[in-house]
């Protein structure tokens, strides 16, 4: 089993940062795919960004390009997501997500609120 524990949201203004983290602990193998997704209220959930732990191969939501940055620790089997620029239609709930290499099950966080708003 996998345990994901998501932190750092919160209630922002449009232009501003913040910074998730979600730290996996577990049965987890060296190899997997870690990252976010998101869910606007009334919405189907979207990728936000995925990261490998081979080759740190990143993969990004076509809406968060050039503004969010995924980046991971090995060590600590946590994974970041910057998020700048932030703008009102970034608010959701994220909730991450591994899925470990081999395997076609999916592991989520329970989510995390992020809001952007005047």
């Amino acid at each position: 089993q996998v345990q994901l524990v998501e932190s750092g949201g919160g209630l922002v203004h449009p232009g501003e940062s913040l910074r998730l983290s979600c730290a996996a602990s577990g049965t987890i193998f060296s190899i997997y795919t870690m990252g976010w997704y998101r869910q606007p209220l009334g919405k189907q959930r979207e990728l936000v960004a995925t990261i490998t732990t081979s080759g740190g191969s990143t993969n990004y939501g076509d809406s968060v390009k050039g503004r969010f940055t995924i980046s991971r620790d090995l060590a600590k089997n946590t994974v970041y997501l910057q998020m700048n620029g932030l703008k009102p239609e970034d608010s959701a709930v994220y909730y991450c997500w591994l899925r470990q290499g081999g395997s076609l099950i999916n592991y989520w966080g329970q989510g995390i609120q992020v809001t952007v708003s005047s």
